[in-house]
């Protein structure tokens, strides 16, 4: 811990070096000396101030899943970690190294319903979809937060429950991708994986926390991760007892919690986000598997590991944990607030 201080202390003027930079931008953006575009489509921007994970990929889930019968989507993102540049949009024969990993698994989702684009120019990408798909009228811009050069109807903000922006710093000496000042700019925050028994007096302490940098205006909403029960790569249902955890995403830990709290973990295999697994990595795994164990991944994780399983013949012995945003009692005030600022 003191170590830890210690290397703090050491970055914290390149964090307000950092933070200047940010606030720069910001204000160029703000006098318009920077220029923005408005997409056709209406346009949802869902993300964070936070590196790492607040939970956007089930956010985008969420807003995919309770909007598409009102409205014709498209999703589109940089397509973090894929091998491929430009304009891309995702079909049948996509791989996460041609789209990244979340498009991926939005398509395997919702693919036949809405449209997966990846662009790491989100002005040209929005745009581009609106060309080919003239239909779709709704915009779901996955981790833009930052992306001010594309204007977006409704500004989404998260933040993680167990790793509050107002508590952090710039990077290097914090995890913030900008200054706390940038949740000015959030028309609706979401905080993420919250207990589900959470005490409204804590709520309270945590919406007077994030009112210090927002809109006072702005509501705060919150949320939890739910998961559902374990499904095995062929996608059928599996009761499992003995498990080896894999995952690759920003953090793991709420997923391997929940994991130690359900079953016998026998052995945890921690990757880097947006891992793309190899033929290594999938026999590195399989040697932990027995009759009685199984090998438990995330669905991001699933949409990668699920070729090479399914090559080698081990579908059977791998299973993934769908997850997704639970807003509990504030799944109606949040719906309603999301219907009256769309369209």
């Amino acid at each position: 811990m003191a170590e830890h201080n210690w290397i703090k202390i050491i970055l914290t003027p390149f964090s307000r070096v950092y933070g200047l930079i940010t606030l720069l931008r910001n204000f160029l953006y703000n006098v318009h000396i920077f220029s923005s575009q408005k997409p056709p489509q209406f346009t949802i921007s869902i993300g964070n101030i936070t590196v790492g994970g607040t939970g956007k990929t089930p956010m985008v889930e969420y807003l995919t899943k309770n909007l598409s019968s009102k409205y014709q989507i498209a999703i589109l993102s940089r397509g973090y970690g894929r091998k491929t540049k430009g304009l891309l949009f995702a079909d049948d024969t996509s791989t996460a190294s041609d789209i990244g990993d979340e498009p991926l698994q939005y398509f395997s989702k919702y693919g036949k319903n809405i449209v997966v684009a990846v662009c790491e120019n989100r002005v040209n990408g929005a745009f581009a979809i609106h060309n080919k798909f003239p239909e779709c009228n709704l915009l779901l811009l996955d981790d833009a937060f930052q992306h001010r050069a594309i204007q977006r109807d409704v500004n989404i903000l998260l933040n993680d429950f167990n790793r509050p922006f107002y508590k952090d710093l710039p990077f290097p000496a914090g995890r913030l991708r900008e200054t706390r000042s940038g949740a000015e700019r959030a028309d609706v925050i979401v905080v993420t994986k919250s207990p589900a028994d959470l005490y409204d007096t804590e709520k309270e302490k945590i919406r007077r926390s994030i009112q210090k940098y927002s809109r006072r205006e702005v509501p705060v909403f919150f949320a939890s991760i739910r998961y559902a029960e374990p499904v095995s790569y062929n996608q059928s249902p599996v009761l499992l007892k003995n498990v080896i955890i894999a995952a690759g995403i920003a953090n793991p830990l709420p997923f391997t919690i929940y994991l130690r709290s359900k079953y016998n973990v026998v052995e945890e295999i921690i990757f880097p986000d947006h891992h793309n697994y190899t033929p290594t990595d999938l026999q590195h795994l399989i040697k932990y598997i027995k009759n009685d164990t199984f090998v438990v991944t995330t669905e991001k994780d699933m949409v990668k590991l699920k070729p090479l399983a399914a090559e080698s013949g081990v579908l059977d012995h791998f299973t993934y944990l769908p997850m997704e945003m639970n807003f509990g009692a504030d799944a109606e005030p949040f719906d309603h607030w999301i219907t009256n600022h769309t369209l």
